[in-house]
């Protein structure tokens, strides 16, 4: 899945400057509940490619509704098969060198931009949708939305939706300086019965038994951030042990609907030290304080992910 090296920024000034009225972000924000509604219900085809800093995929996925069950196939077109299958809620993944194997959930999220199966109306208060104007992608006439964090601490996106069926033909994830990080691109795509009909075939499909994910220990933490950006919400917590580390590791996991991150926190030992690492969106922030390795992990710029791990107040347990 790895390619040469591609980045690509092809936004204009207009891109990042623009400032809208408050009724023109809310017709932005019903556009993108219909690309949320589109995406979920129609019966499509996408050919598309991922482009990010390490390199390019290029992939299809098909989406179909048939007796009011979801079906869905993601393919990657070039180099070895893999194969991801949705059936209803069972995700179902295929890969050389490995058994196959299900798991629990809603949507195929891998090399999917989350935006898609995004709750708009949940991110109006702590998100502004900004029009831009019209362009072509994929020989379609497309909507133009900027997706910004109105505390400026997060990534932000430029959405292109497709006029007529509202389905996204290209999605960028830029970062704070306005570099394109990563860019979901649709080459062609297909909206008709025909795709339903090809996926049919998955009703009776044999696929894997659905793996059991075991769950940590369901705790109240004794530690708590004293900062989270705006829009952030705890979606869970936990304590496990780790037998290959010889440590116990408490975590809390949190959301706003479009990114995510996880605080981790151990015993700091003799190999514990601060420091920072980013791989296109996704930064490890640790840092090493009263015996104790804090760990920011998630889709976050560095500062934000640093500044979380600051605010963390160990509480008297540590």
């Amino acid at each position: 899945m790895k390619q040469l090296w591609c980045a690509v920024s092809l936004l204009a000034g207009s891109l990042l400057c623009s400032s809208p009225a408050p009724a023109q972000t809310s017709a932005s924000g019903a556009l993108l509940q219909q690309m949320e509604q589109a995406s979920q219900t129609l019966n499509y085809e996408f050919a598309y490619i991922n482009v990010s800093r390490i390199g390019i995929e290029s992939l299809r996925y098909r989406h179909a509704v048939i007796d009011n069950r979801v079906y869905a196939q993601l393919l990657q077109m070039d180099g070895p098969r893999r194969e991801v299958i949705q059936r209803g809620n069972d995700i179902s993944y295929f890969e050389p060198g490995l058994d196959p194997f299900s798991l629990p959930g809603q949507h195929i999220i891998d090399a999917l931009p989350s935006l898609i199966f995004a709750d708009f109306s949940q991110l109006a208060s702590a998100w502004d949708f900004i029009p831009v104007g019209r362009s072509r992608i994929a020989d379609q006439l497309c909507e133009v939305i900027r997706i910004v964090s109105r505390d400026g601490t997060r990534y932000s996106y430029v959405v292109w939706l497709d006029v007529d069926t509202k389905l996204p033909l290209r999605i960028d994830l830029l970062d704070r300086d306005g570099e394109t990080l990563e860019q979901f691109r649709v080459i062609s795509f297909a909206v008709d019965e025909g795709v339903r009909n090809l996926m049919q075939g998955l009703q009776k499909a044999n696929l894997p038994p659905s793996l059991s994910v075991p769950e940590g220990e369901k705790v109240k933490l004794n530690w708590q951030p004293g900062w989270v950006p705006a829009g952030m919400k705890l979606i869970s917590q936990s304590r496990r042990d780790i037998p290959a580390m010889n440590k116990t590791v408490e975590s809390q996991l949190y959301s706003d609907g479009l990114f995510s991150f996880a605080i981790n926190i151990t015993p700091a030992d003799k190999s514990s030290v601060t420091q920072t690492l980013r791989t296109g969106r996704r930064t490890v922030q640790t840092e090493v304080r009263n015996n104790s390795e804090i760990t920011v992990v998630g889709e976050l710029p560095p500062a934000t992910a640093k500044r979380i791990a600051d605010s963390i107040d160990l509480g008297s347990q540590r």
